[in-house]
C-alpha cells in the first residue's frame, strides 16, 4: 500500500498549480490559446507526470523488490481494476483541483496558504498517508464516502485486494460527474473575478 502510494503519489494528487497561475499573472497569455485555461494546465501537469513516472516511479517499482518488498497487486484482476480506478482517479483529482482552484479564485485566497489547506485536507481524507482501516472511531469508513478517497484510498485498496471494487469504483464515477459540474458552474460564475485576480 504504502510503495503503490509513492510510486504512483503525483498522478493521485492531480496538482496542477493553476491558482498560482492567477496570482502571479502568468495565466494572461494562456488566454490567447484556443484551448480552455484549465485543459492546458491538465496537459502540462500530465506530461510532467509522464516524465517522473519514467524516471522515478517504474525504477523504484522495480528495485522495490530488491528491498524485499513485494510489488505485485494482489492478483491479475487487482491490476488491472487498479489501472481502471486510477484513471478514475485523475477524473476525480482533476475535479477537486478544477473545484478548489475555482474556490481559491472566488475568495481571492493567497496560492500559500490555499496550498498548504489543501495538501492538509487531501492528504488525509484521501487515505494517501494513513489507510482508512487503520483510522479510529470509524472515520476511515466515513471518509470512503467522501470525494477525495477517490483520489487515493480507492485505487491503493484495489491494488491490495481490500475492497470492493464495483462500489467503490462507481463512487469515483458518481464524485468524477459532479464535482466537475460543480467546478464547471462556480468558474462560469466567476469569470469577472477571473479577469482582475493576478491583476
Amino acid at each position: 500500500y504504502t510503495l503503490i502510494s509513492e510510486v504512483f503519489r503525483e498522478v493521485m494528487e492531480c496538482r496542477t498549480w493553476l491558482e498560482s497561475g492567477f496570482w502571479d499573472g502568468s495565466v494572461s497569455m494562456r488566454y490567447l490559446r484556443p484551448m480552455s485555461v484549465f485543459a492546458q494546465y491538465a496537459a502540462e501537469w500530465s506530461g510532467g507526470v509522464a516524465f517522473r513516472l519514467l524516471t522515478f516511479s517504474i525504477p523504484l517499482l522495480l528495485l522495490s523488490s530488491l528491498m524485499g518488498v513485494n510489488p505485485l497487486p494482489a492478483s491479475p484482476q487487482a491490476g488491472i481494476l487498479f489501472l481502471a480506478s486510477l484513471l478514475l482517479a485523475v477524473f476525480v483529482g482533476l475535479g477537486i483541483e478544477y473545484l478548489f482552484s475555482g474556490l481559491a479564485i472566488a475568495f481571492r485566497t493567497h496560492p500559500w496558504i490555499f496550498n498548504r489547506m489543501r495538501a492538509a485536507i487531501g492528504e488525509i481524507l484521501s487515505g494517501a498517508l494513513l489507510p482508512f482501516a487503520f483510522m479510529p472511531l470509524g472515520l476511515g469508513k466515513i471518509f470512503s464516502y467522501l470525494p477525495f478517497a477517490g483520489q487515493a484510498s480507492t485505487p491503493l485498496s484495489i491494488y491490495v485486494g481490500q475492497a470492493d471494487s464495483p462500489r467503490l469504483m462507481a463512487l469515483q464515477l458518481f464524485w468524477g460527474v459532479v464535482l466537475w459540474l460543480i467546478a464547471g458552474r462556480l468558474w462560469e460564475k466567476n469569470k469577472e473575478k477571473v479577469v482582475a485576480y493576478g491583476g
